[in-house]
């Protein structure tokens, strides 16, 4: 990189007009993120149009900044109303409210912001400095990789279950039988969609998800005496107290968090979702404290927050490389891009290398804006819960019934959103976990599909599983999981035997 083309690079994303999409589309995001049912994806989807007359800096610039946006500001109803805003969100929803309620709520969401800050722009030192090695290993992943990738990511769903271990197992295997719902299998025979032409494509994670975390809030709120939402009224200062203590407390935690969002995110087709819920899941596997986990624990905010941003970066280096989308945001950016004559590819460095930088700085500029627009939003949002009750669990409920028509226009969303908010609700009145349900919806169709098309390459061999030196890492790891927490406990109990 020249100083030629740097300052070029500088004059693109520091034009006016540039500056001026920069600042609309971070408030865009931040809105979009913060309301339940809306995604960081859809954010993208709707600025697609506005991009058809923008030139190209302007136009990525976009996009860049209201999914940054969007992905922190779904943290925010997530600390102080337990709604996800953003499925990435998901993972370290019940841990950010838990510290809400314990009166900790400055501290929950300063750490989504700040460790959100962090991680993007570690993900974007990454993009910047290793997007091609990157991007040629994760070329390298075949279907066995992948189908062992998912598996070790819904093994997180017993580190990330609160108490019975078995009841979390349960509610994991309910979220896999949701997965299989629609054509989307081997043989594209329909399963489980009751002759209803909505179910064809599976069931939606969106309204499923709002359900659970939303509806069955608003229930809880209505029928039982001490309503959690009263909690959320406590006082929130400054958000950013205590965060240089966290950071010196949590330094690991933060890189693990980094490295792995931004590794998952450079993987085609995982993403910021799946990257936030093996964060959370690695740590509490590899905490000191892991009993505190799920009662308002902010190590595994720290790390999961910090893979969230990471991810969105990682994703950017098989897009831009190769052309290959990371996740379904640069999905939508590819086509953006060939639009604008920016054919991903690694010509790309090469004929338009300015332009190139240029989305580097624009990612260090979002991050950076995230700083003080994010503290904006957290305080405006504040605000509307000084609303009373009986007025803000019926606006809560109609933004999520908003959500959840709003992603297929079809009213099969909205039952799909009030049915499984109702089973949430039975589910936690039972003390059934409701993280690993949403984990087993998320990434049971990922396992089907890459065990189905692993099987049909190797012709029925499962030992070509283990053949690839990746996928055969990955195998040893994933039975490694499995078995040596039963290898020590009957290790500790032959010792207590004998000794």
């Amino acid at each position: 990189m020249t100083a030629d083309v740097l300052a070029q690079a500088f004059a693109l994303v520091l034009d006016p007009h540039v500056i001026v999409v920069v600042v609309m589309s971070a408030l865009f995001g931040l809105f979009v993120g913060a309301v339940p049912g809306l995604t960081a994806t859809m954010a993208t989807a709707l600025l697609v149009p506005a991009t058809f007359f923008m030139p190209p800096i302007p136009a990525i610039a976009s996009m860049v900044t209201a999914t940054a946006m969007a992905i922190f500001a779904g943290d925010i109803p997530s600390c102080l109303l337990r709604i996800p805003g953003t499925p990435a969100s998901a993972a370290y929803t019940d841990e950010a409210y838990a510290l809400t309620r314990k009166g900790q709520g400055e501290l929950s969401l300063g750490c989504s912001l700040v460790f959100s800050v962090i991680g993007g722009l570690f993900g974007t030192a990454v993009l910047i400095a290793a997007a091609p090695v990157l991007a040629e290993f994760a070329l390298r992943f075949s279907s066995f990789e992948y189908f062992w990738l998912t598996l070790v990511g819904l093994s997180c769903a017993v580190f990330i279950a609160t108490g019975d271990k078995l009841k979390g197992l349960i509610s994991l295997l309910i979220g896999l039988l949701v997965a299989s719902v629609g054509l989307d299998n081997p043989a594209a025979y329909p399963r489980f969609t009751f002759g209803l032409t909505e179910l064809m494509g599976g069931a939606e994670l969106i309204p499923i998800m709002v359900g659970m975390f939303a509806v069955s809030e608003v229930m809880r709120s209505t029928i039982t005496v001490d309503a959690p939402l009263e909690t959320a009224q406590t006082s929130i200062g400054n958000v950013f107290r205590g965060m240089w203590r966290l950071c010196k407390r949590y330094p690991v935690q933060t890189l693990r968090g980094s490295v792995l969002g931004t590794a998952v995110g450079a993987l085609p087709g995982a993403g910021a979702d799946i990257a936030a819920w093996m964060s959370y899941g690695m740590s509490k596997r590899f905490s000191r404290e892991p009993e505190k986990f799920g009662t308002g624990h902010v190590e595994g905010i720290v790390e999961a927050g910090a893979s969230n941003n990471s991810a969105l970066a990682g994703a950017w280096i098989p897009a831009m490389v190769f052309g290959i989308p990371g996740d379904s945001i640069t999905a939508i950016v590819i086509g953006v891009l060939y639009m604008k004559n920016l054919n991903p590819g690694p010509t790309l460095f090469l004929n338009n290398a300015p332009s190139v930088y240029a989305v580097f700085l624009l990612f260090i500029l979002a991050n950076l804006l995230l700083l003080p627009l994010g503290w904006a939003a957290i305080k405006g949002y504040k605000q509307i819960l000084r609303l009373p009750r009986r007025a803000l669990l019926p606006c809560i409920l109609v933004f999520c019934i908003l959500g959840a028509f709003a992603i297929n226009n079809s009213v099969v969303g909205i039952a799909m959103m009030l049915g499984f908010g109702v089973l949430a609700w039975l589910m936690e009145e039972n003390g059934f976990p409701v993280a690993p349900a949403i984990l087993g919806m998320v990434l049971g169709t990922l396992l089907e599909e890459h065990f189905v098309t692993s099987m049909i390459k190797a012709e029925g061999r499962v030992s070509a599983f283990f053949e690839r030196p990746i996928a055969g890492t990955l195998g040893v790891l994933m039975i490694g999981l499995i078995v040596l927490p039963a290898v020590l406990r009957l290790f500790r109990y032959w010792r207590v035997r004998t000794g």
